[in-house]
């Protein structure tokens, strides 16, 4: 059995304290590349990771360059003895290179041979990447753990830590490689787990209860390794065969997350002498595994945020030297600008370069598409300007035709536009439907009102309709409906009066929907206040009205329950060329038979039909007989 140590480097145990420290700016002087692999700063080369000759990297990021293979071979960073084989200043990230481990049956000792590796980066500012890193185990009887985050471990072998997690390939049947499968790593010969953020130790173990003894023929070795999942694809010839070791070289590439210092980038921006990002044009970025921080350049800025130096640090990138990288500097006239670039359409060339491809500015098929378009538009703007203009001629007509300019000279009535009561003539603010018309609710002025259509043809025309409207609008009386103003601007004129809060009596008396009863005090109340609203109608007023309908359901209630009277004078707002006898005027049943055979009205009728409304008032069940 063997147990390799593969320390990274030896416990850093100042080096937080020593990035927290004034950053001194590395010499030009400091060696950059190792052989084919270049070591931007904060990395450096020094002779050993706690040596930094002229400051040439952070302190923790010290890589070393050895001469590696037979007769000198070729340079090589490590970091302590990990080969580095990449650095990403963007991404924050160093990619190397970790020691698979193996577990193999021994064909002439007859055992199992182990050979596990760990990795030790604690005390560094790198951490093992939870996002490109996986655990990955191959083989046909093979459970293998990892161990990791032990910030305890002595040189006594035992390795156990604050995480731990395993992973089992397993394979089905006697016959092997009919189980397997070229590209999958779901358990059948391989597997794979994800690793928590922040590791920085990392230690493999197989677990001997499972090993290749009995299947030594087909599959004779177990692997596992921390090792880069994006570019690992399993085949089932690292299960059959030992290519797996021999593809990698006995070792596979693996990523490590680096941050300056444990600090917030809020943190750090106010101590400027500690503070990493010090070329212009560069931003902050907290890490995203574990405390920290990485610095980037600003977008349209390329170089090394971690340098202050003009020449090395982040620079503009002139887009227009690079068409290759940047859409559009080859179609269009690119113009290079500080962090950007415009690239415009060449002269009756339309759109913009960056965005795709020029085409020509206007072809004859896009002329014929907007041409008819435009005359489409055209045609349907004067179509509307027609209609418009028509309907507002039409309401002028009604307007004058209903006598608009005698309303207007009247003190005593609102004049309403149709535009401002035509969003209340809908179904839903229906209120009542009588055969004088249709009332609905409205709110004008922050005002509850009622609005009443009479039906078509239905009213007098000219100066007799606005005379009688002036007329019913200056009867003021706590026992009348108010008629609050009219709009002329329609074929019959809208009428608008006070919105009565509790219905109809009528309503009250017969359908009782809300359950309100009247007492005897009640209804003898409202029969003296209704004949006051009638005399003032009949003597007490500047002209005599006549009402013509008097019934329950034209007198309502308002919300202490005192009677108003409605619909007064309905007969002198009737068209004259029709007929009394029609739905128009009244009830027969409270109506005056000498009126009903003479068609004159007179205040007799309308005392008679207040009787008969007393009569009913008392007596609220239907005494009519059809006859």
């Amino acid at each position: 059995m063997m147990f390799h140590r593969l320390a990274a480097v030896p416990v850093v145990l100042l080096w937080l304290g020593a990035v927290l420290a004034a950053t001194p700016q590395p010499s030009s002087k400091c060696q950059r590349k190792c052989g084919s692999i270049d070591i931007p700063y904060p990395f450096g080369i020094v002779h050993s990771p706690d040596d930094d000759d002229g400051h040439c990297t952070m302190n923790g990021f010290g890589l070393t360059c050895n001469e590696t293979g037979i007769d000198g071979g070729r340079h090589r960073p490590f970091y302590g003895d990990v080969e580095v084989v990449g650095v990403s200043l963007q991404q924050g990230q160093a990619r190397m290179l970790n020691d698979i481990s193996y577990y193999c049956y021994n064909t002439i000792t007859r055992e199992m041979d182990r050979d596990e590796w760990w990795l030790n980066f604690v005390g560094t500012p790198l951490r093992f990447s939870d996002t490109t890193n996986k655990f990955t185990v191959i083989g046909c009887e093979t459970l293998a753990y990892i161990n990791g985050d032990d910030s305890n471990h002595g040189d006594d072998g035992d390795y156990g830590g604050k995480y731990m997690s395993g992973c089992v390939a397993m394979c089905r049947g006697d016959d092997v490689r009919s189980t397997l499968s070229n590209g999958s790593c779901s358990g059948i010969g391989c597997c794979q787990t994800a690793i928590p953020g922040g590791l920085q130790y990392y230690h493999v173990e197989f677990d001997s209860a499972f090993n290749t003894t009995e299947i030594h023929n087909v599959s004779r070795c177990s692997y596992a390794v921390l090792m880069d999942s994006s570019n690992f694809t399993f085949s089932t010839t690292y299960v059959t065969w030992p290519v797996f070791m021999n593809n990698y070289g006995s070792q596979a590439p693996f990523v490590m997350d680096w941050s300056i210092g444990n600090e917030t980038c809020d943190v750090a921006r106010k101590k400027p002498g500690s503070y990493a990002c010090v070329s212009d044009n560069s931003e902050c970025f907290n890490s995203l595994n574990g405390p920290g921080y990485i610095c980037n350049c600003s977008k349209g800025f390329h170089g090394n945020p971690y340098l202050q130096d003009p020449e090395h640090g982040c620079k503009d990138i002139d887009e227009c030297k690079l068409p290759q990288l940047y859409r559009g500097t080859n179609g269009g006239v690119c113009r290079n600008r500080l962090g950007g670039y415009d690239c415009p359409c060449k002269f009756r060339w339309k759109a913009d370069a960056k965005a795709g491809t020029c085409i020509d500015h206007f072809p004859l098929a896009a002329k014929v598409v907007v041409g008819t378009i435009v005359g489409i538009l055209i045609m349907v703007i004067i179509t509307f300007l027609v209609i418009l203009h028509k309907e507002k001629r039409k309401m002028a007509e009604f307007f004058k035709k209903n006598g608009g300019p005698t309303l207007e000279k009247a003190t005593s009535i609102e004049i309403y536009k149709y535009e401002d009561l035509k969003s209340f003539l809908k179904r839903n603010n229906l209120i009542a439907n009588g055969s004088f018309g249709e009332v609905y609710k409205g709110l004008l002025e922050n005002k509850l009102v009622a609005i009443k259509k009479p039906i078509n043809g239905t009213v007098r025309e000219n100066e007799q309709f606005a005379n009688e409207v002036i007329i019913q609008s200056q009867l003021i009386h706590k026992n009348i409906v108010r008629l609050i103003g009219c709009c002329p601007e329609v074929e019959a004129p809208l009428l608008v009066y006070e919105f009565i809060s509790q219905g109809s009596l009528h309503n009250i008396l017969h359908n009782n929907n809300n359950k309100v009863a009247l007492n005897l005090d009640a209804r003898l109340r409202i029969a003296a206040h209704s004949a006051d609203g009638l005399a003032y109608m009949h003597s007490q007023a500047n002209t005599r009205i006549l009402h013509g309908d008097v019934k329950p359901a034209n007198i309502l209630l308002d919300e202490n329950f005192a009677p108003k009277i409605l619909d007064f004078g309905i007969s002198r707002l009737l068209a004259t060329n029709k007929q009394h006898t029609t739905s128009i005027i009244g009830d027969v049943n409270y109506m005056d038979p000498v009126y009903l055979q003479e068609g004159l009205l007179t205040e007799k009728n309308d005392v008679y039909s207040f009787g008969v409304f007393t009569y009913k008032l008392d007596h609220p069940l239907n005494v009519f007989i059809n006859s």
